[in-house]
Order: C-alpha cells, then sequence, then structure tokens
C-alpha cells in the first residue's frame, strides 16, 4: 500500500501544534511540524483565546508540513464550549471569549429561571458546568445583547478554524454536543433549549457527523501558503473524542481517562444514559465518533500542575515537568488533599497559595514546597478518578476490569500508578498521543483506508507500547478515600 500522509492541528488550552502523519497499511507514525503556545490574553477585565495568532501558527504548521511531505488531509481538533461569532458577512467579530473568563459567574443561577434543570438534563445529558456554551450564550444575551443581535453564525472552535480553511460553515457533532444546546437523543440543536433560554436558533449551521469531508482548502490560503490545496475533514472536533477514538482497548466495556490540561474519565455506550443518578451524579453524554456515546465526568485535571508551575517561574523557580514529578515522587505524601474541582482553582493565578489556603481551612497539613503541592494534586486527581468510576458504575451498571489513560498525563508514573492504587484497578497508559492519533485515524475512516472503529483501535495498538501499571494493595487508600468523599468535596 502506498504511503498516506495527513495532519493533525491539535489545539489545546495551553499550546497547539501541527502533526505529520504516516500511514503505511500497517502502522501510523507521527511527526511534530509545528508546536506554539496557546496563552489567553487579558484585555479591559475580559479573557480572550488569541485567535488570530493561533490561525497564524496553524498556517505555519501547514506551510512547514507541505515543505517537508505531500500532505493530502488535515483535521483539527480543540477542547469544548468555546465559539466565535460571525457577521453576516463572515467576518470574525470578536476574538472568542475564554471559557475561564467571569462573564458566566452566576449564570446557572440565572438559568434555572428559565429551564428547570431537571429538565435541561433530560434533553441535554450534559453535566452542567457554568463555563458551558449555553451559559456563555446566556451572559452574552444579558449582558450584551447586541453581539447576538448582530452575529449570523455562530462557530464552536474547530469549526471556526475548518471554516476559514474551507469556506465551509457547519457544527461537528462531538464539539456541539458539548455546548448543553444540544439534544443528545435525537443529534440535534435543541429548538426548546433555544426557545427557553431565548437564544436565536439562526446562529447554529447544520450538525454534520465527524468524518465528514468539507471540500479542499481555499484558493487564497494556498496562496498564501504556496501549498497543494489539502482536503479538509471535519475529524472528532473536541479533542477528547479524538483521544477516545484512538483508546487501544480490545474489550467493548472499558474506563477511559484523557489526561491533559481538563481529566476525561469515562466510558463508551452505544446511547445516552439520562436517568436520576446521572442526574444526582451530575455525569455528561457527550458525542463520540462512530455513532457512540461518551459517558463522562469532566474533572479539573494537569491545569493545577501547570498554573502552578506558571506560578513558580513567576517566583524565579524554573521548575519542568519532569523535575517536579521527581520531586513529588520522593514526597511521602497522604497529609493533603483537595477537590480539584472546588471553584477556588477554576481560575488562573497563585493555585499554589490558593492549594494552602484549602487544605488551611479544612483542617489538614499545609503543603508547603512544590514537592508537596505536587504530590497533593496528583493523589487527589487519582482520589476524584475513583468518585467518578464508583458513579459511573453505578449509572451503567457495569463492572469494569481495566482504566485506559491516554494524552499527556500518561508521561508522569506517578500519577498513573497512585490511580492504579486508589482505583483497584490495572492501568493501560498510552498513547500519549491518543488525540493526535485519533484525529489521524478518523481520516483514515473517511478516506476508506480504514474501516471501522476497532480496526482504528487495533491500528493503534500496532503503532504504540502500551505501559502496565498493576495495583498496589494498600488497605490505608480505602479510610483516605472515604474522608475524601465526606470532609473534602462537598
Amino acid at each position: 500500500m502506498r504511503q498516506k500522509q495527513m495532519l493533525a492541528a491539535d489545539f489545546g488550552a495551553s499550546s497547539g501544534r501541527v502533526m505529520m502523519g504516516n500511514y503505511d497499511g500497517s502502522r501510523i507514525e507521527i511527526q511534530q511540524m509545528h508546536r506554539f503556545l496557546n496563552e489567553p490574553v487579558y484585555l479591559s477585565g475580559t479573557l480572550y483565546w488569541d485567535f488570530l495568532r493561533l490561525f497564524h501558527e496553524l498556517k505555519i504548521g501547514i506551510g512547514k508540513a507541505s515543505w517537508q511531505g505531500k500532505p493530502e488531509s488535515i483535521g483539527v481538533d480543540t477542547w469544548g464550549v468555546d465559539f466565535g461569532l460571525l457577521d453576516k458577512d463572515g467576518f470574525l467579530m470578536e476574538n472568542p471569549v475564554n471559557y475561564r473568563d467571569k462573564r458566566t459567574e452566576g449564570m446557572l443561577k440565572e438559568a434555572e429561571k428559565y429551564l428547570s434543570f431537571d429538565r435541561f438534563y433530560e434533553i441535554t445529558g450534559n453535566q452542567f458546568m457554568e463555563i458551558n456554551t449555553a451559559f456563555q450564550l446566556l451572559s452574552l444575551k444579558k449582558m450584551r445583547p447586541e453581539m447576538l443581535e448582530r452575529a449570523h453564525r455562530l462557530l464552536l472552535l474547530p469549526d471556526l478554524f475548518n471554516y476559514y480553511l474551507s469556506g465551509t460553515a457547519v457544527s461537528e457533532y462531538t464539539i456541539a454536543s458539548t455546548t448543553q444546546l444540544m439534544d443528545a437523543a435525537a443529534k440535534k440543536w435543541s429548538q426548546e433549549v433555544l426557545d427557553c433560554l431565548q437564544i436565536p436558533s439562526r446562529l447554529f449551521a447544520s450538525i454534520v457527523e465527524p468524518g465528514t469531508c468539507l471540500g479542499k482548502m481555499k484558493a487564497d490560503v494556498c496562496t498564501e501558503l504556496g501549498t497543494n490545496p489539502l482536503e479538509i475533514v471535519a475529524v472528532a472536533g473536541h479533542d477528547t473524542q479524538c483521544a477516545l477514538a484512538a483508546v487501544p482497548a480490545e474489550s467493548e466495556d472499558f474506563i477511559f481517562v484523557s489526561c491533559g490540561t481538563w481529566s476525561l474519565f469515562g466510558t463508551e455506550l452505544d446511547a445516552p444514559v439520562i436517568n436520576e443518578l446521572s442526574t444526582r451524579y451530575n455525569v455528561t453524554n457527550e458525542g463520540a465518533f462512530g455513532g457512540k456515546i461518551s459517558f463522562l465526568k469532566n474533572i479539573i485535571g494537569l491545569w493545577l500542575v501547570q498554573e502552578s508551575r506558571r506560578q513558580w517561574i513567576r517566583e524565579g523557580a524554573e521548575y519542568d515537568f519532569g523535575t517536579l514529578e521527581k520531586m513529588a515522587s520522593l514526597e511521602p505524601g497522604r497529609k493533603s488533599f483537595i477537590d480539584p474541582d472546588h471553584p477556588d482553582f477554576a481560575a488562573p493565578g497563585n493555585v499554589p497559595q490558593r492549594i494552602r489556603d484549602f487544605c488551611k481551612k479544612s483542617g489538614q497539613a499545609v503543603p508547603d514546597t512544590p514537592a508537596q503541592i505536587v504530590r497533593c494534586i496528583n493523589e487527589s486527581l487519582a482520589l476524584k478518578y475513583r468518585m467518578a468510576l464508583e458513579e459511573i458504575c453505578a449509572c451503567t451498571g457495569k463492572k469494569y476490569k481495566a482504566i485506559h489513560m491516554v494524552g499527556g498525563g500518561t508521561q508522569s508514573g506517578l500519577l498513573c500508578q497512585l490511580v492504579a492504587n486508589v482505583c483497584r484497578l490495572p492501568v493501560y497508559a498510552g498513547p500519549v498521543e491518543a488525540t493526535v492519533y485519533g484525529n489521524l485515524g478518523i481520516q483514515l475512516l473517511a478516506a476508506g483506508e480504514v474501516s471501522n472503529l476497532s480496526q482504528l483501535r487495533g491500528l493503534i495498538r500496532a503503532s504504540e507500547e502500551i505501559q502496565v501499571y498493576e495495583p498496589k494493595t494498600d488497605e490505608s487508600w480505602e479510610e483516605i478515600y472515604q474522608e475524601f468523599k465526606e470532609k473534602i468535596v462537598k
């Protein structure tokens, strides 16, 4: 079989990259073409994403790849919920606002005036978080209604990149499912939710399945970059769903953790689970590739380590992530814990101080050094994963034999072993680049080179070595976990 080259543009909440994938019929090899920071910008009290810079970096990556190879297609994935607004002439009205911006504060409470939470969840099946698109739009309706009046089209971020690459404005299914505006069962925008929140339905483009080809790259972009017109493929626009497509599981029932800035902890199902238990536990049903549902919990993840590291750099201590992990591994731990999802940790800033304050208020030992802070974060994440595991098992009625961890967090042997110990299940770690593999794999499926999701996962197993962490029996974690549920997570 001939070699096939593709590009995956993966935008994370702290960095982005353009990766080349080389497929030879039995394996995918990946190569980094371009990597860049994704740093939000404060302007007049609002936190924005610098979309113009990000699109510029995307073009640099495409240009580099076209000089070094012959890519045939490209897919773009990003984080969820954030969007750009276009006017009637297709111009971006302003830079997209960052989900961590304070504009959504109080919007959950505001939304309940329009639609009961029980009905809201019954329709959308989404975990309630103030960052969700629905509450961002509600804040616009309340504070900047002129923006919605002028806007002609709302495009979530991967769709926005695709639009400026191809000229085609659509909403890809997996990213649309993060908005809390989509009917989970019908897989279409919910007119009832839009009407109740008084959000104009004209803003929303038609929803397409992941793997849809949107056409060739626009002529002006090709001319600017001196490249051949790539096929623009709407892969799973939500990076979590690209990562899920690449989970190298062999059985149908498995637990996965996509571990990066956020931790997405869940399982893959054939249909949404929307019942009393899933409502109580606030579990989300997101669209996944191949007609599947990703039933998961959104947990703040390595953002806590990333933001702590930024604070230590501001203070003059230049630690890399490997050094921080080694330091934390030498700490005895089990002294202090936080709820990673506590509102105190949501915004950028001095996370180490907030962790110290949280531990002091909750009557625990106060972690002081960077090693103690990172150990506290890792142990707290493992305990929060255990909670999510129990909730998902209760909702699905299933028992799971292993946890598949994918993403950047799998580079931390400390975290992987802690998860195995606390959850009492073996952890299969890898691939680190699951999102990229999933992005490229969906392009192969769109091109007919791979026939189904099972074959794609077999291809990932052939392309990457997976490390196994067996649980180490330690009954003290059981007592710690019970105290964590009762005293730390409230």
